[in-house]
C-alpha cells in the first residue's frame, strides 16, 4: 500500500494542563449523504467537548466566572437545577477544581444522566416529574439557602452568555471566515447559546440569518407571552405555553433570563417549531448515514437545518448546532427501537455458518 494514502496525524503539538483545557474549538463537520446537492450543510459537533455536550463551556464559564468575583469560595459545594447536560458538566469541572456538587433534577430525565454525574463524584436529587423544571429549581434553590452553598443559577447568570460569545461564536466566526455562512440553526435551553453566538454573528456576520428552534408542543416564544420572574430574574411559575415534550435539554417550563436577551435585542430571524418524533428520525438518519451520533435535540436542530436546505437557494451554506452525543439517550424513545439480543437478520446471518451459535440460555 502507498504510504501517501493511509490516513494519519501528527498530533496536537501541545500537552495540556488539564482536561478543562480542552473545552470548546468543536468541530464543524460537512454533512455528505443527507443533505440536498444544491446547499452546503455543516454541523457543530458539540460532543467533542470532554464531557460530551456544549453545556462543558456553560459550567466552565460560571465556574471560573464566580471564582474571579470571589462568589465561589475553595472547597465550597455547588449546587444546580439540571435537565442533565449541565450536570455532566459542572460535575466534571467541579471534579477537576475540587469543589463538591449536587444536582438536581427532574425523575423525567434520562437514567444515564444521573449515573453520570455521580460517576463524576456528584450527588444528584430526583424532584417530582409533575413538578417540571420550575420545581427543580426551586428545590435547588431551597438547598443553597439552607447550607451556604453556591447555586450555578445557569438560567440567570450573565456568564452563559459570555462564555459562548467568547467561545462558540468566535470558533463559528473562524471556521467560516472564507465562505459564505447564511444561516445558523440552533434551538434553546437556558439560551445562552443563542444569546451568546449571536452578539458575535451580528457583529461579524451581520448577513447571516439566525435560527431559533423550540418543541411544537411546548412554543413558548411563539405564544408572545411574557415570562412573570422575581427580582433575581428566576421563573415564579410554569409558563401558560408549555406542555410536557421529549426534547430533553430544551425548553424548560419557563422563558429563561439569560434569553431574554435573545428575544429583547431581536437576536433571531425566525422561530421554527418542530416535531420531537422529526427530531428522533433525523438523529437516526444522522448516525446511519453520515456517522454522526447525536441525542434528541440535535436531532431536532438537524430537522430544521434539512427543512430549511429543502428551500434554499443554490449555493446556500448553513451551520447546525448538535448539542450532545446520543449516548445518554440509551434509556429514551430515541433507542426504543434498538434490541440488546439479536434481530431476525442478525439470527439470520449467525445461524448461516455452522460454528459458535448461542445457546437458548444464553
Amino acid at each position: 500500500m502507498d504510504s501517501k494514502s493511509v490516513r494519519s496525524t501528527r498530533g496536537r503539538g501541545k500537552v495540556y494542563s488539564s482536561i478543562l483545557d480542552t473545552i470548546g474549538d468543536t468541530p464543524s463537520v460537512r454533512i455528505n449523504t443527507l443533505a440536498p446537492e444544491h446547499v452546503e450543510l455543516y454541523v457543530k459537533v458539540e460532543s467533542f467537548n470532554p464531557g460530551g455536550s456544549v453545556k462543558d463551556r456553560l459550567a466552565i464559564g460560571i465556574i471560573e466566572d464566580a471564582e474571579r468575583s470571589g462568589a465561589l469560595l475553595p472547597g465550597q459545594t455547588v449546587i444546580e437545577a439540571t435537565s442533565g447536560n449541565t450536570g455532566v458538566g459542572l460535575a466534571m469541572v467541579c471534579a477537576a477544581k475540587g469543589y463538591p456538587f449536587v444536582a438536581t433534577m427532574p425523575t423525567s430525565v434520562s437514567i444515564e444522566r444521573r449515573k453520570l454525574m455521580r460517576f463524576y463524584g456528584a450527588n444528584v436529587i430526583l424532584t417530582p416529574k409533575a413538578e417540571k423544571a420550575t420545581g427543580c429549581y426551586h428545590k435547588a434553590v431551597e438547598l443553597a439557602d439552607a447550607n451556604g452553598w453556591f447555586l450555578a443559577q445557569q438560567f440567570e447568570t450573565p456568564a452563559n452568555a459570555t462564555i459562548h460569545e467568547h467561545t462558540t461564536a468566535r470558533e463559528i466566526i473562524a471556521d467560516f471566515s472564507a465562505k459564505r455562512l447564511d444561516y445558523w440553526v440552533t434551538g434553546y435551553g437556558t439560551g445562552g447559546t443563542v444569546a451568546g453566538v449571536a452578539r458575535g454573528l451580528r457583529a461579524a456576520r451581520p448577513d447571516t440569518k439566525i435560527l431559533l428552534s423550540e418543541p411544537h408542543s411546548a412554543q413558548l416564544l411563539a405564544s408572545g407571552e411574557p415570562q412573570v420572574r422575581n427580582d433575581a430574574g428566576a421563573p415564579v411559575s410554569s409558563h401558560s405555553a408549555f406542555t410536557p415534550h421529549m426534547i430533553q435539554g430544551w425548553t424548560p417550563d419557563f422563558i429563561p433570563q439569560v434569553l431574554q436577551e435573545a428575544i429583547d435585542e431581536h437576536f433571531y430571524d425566525q422561530l421554527v417549531p418542530v416535531d420531537a418524533e422529526d427530531g428522533m428520525q433525523m438523529a437516526r438518519e444522522l448516525a446511519r448515514k453520515e456517522g454522526i451520533l447525536t441525542g434528541i435535540s440535535g436531532g431536532s436542530t438537524f430537522a430544521v437545518a434539512m427543512q430549511t436546505a429543502a428551500d434554499a437557494a443554490p449555493g446556500t451554506v448553513i451551520l447546525c448546532m448538535l448539542p450532545d452525543t446520543g449516548e445518554r439517550y440509551l434509556s429514551s424513545p430515541l433507542f426504543a427501537d434498538v434490541e440488546a439480543q439479536m434481530n431476525a437478520t442478525e439470527l439470520k446471518l449467525s445461524r448461516s455458518t455452522p460454528g459458535f451459535q448461542l445457546s437458548a440460555e444464553e
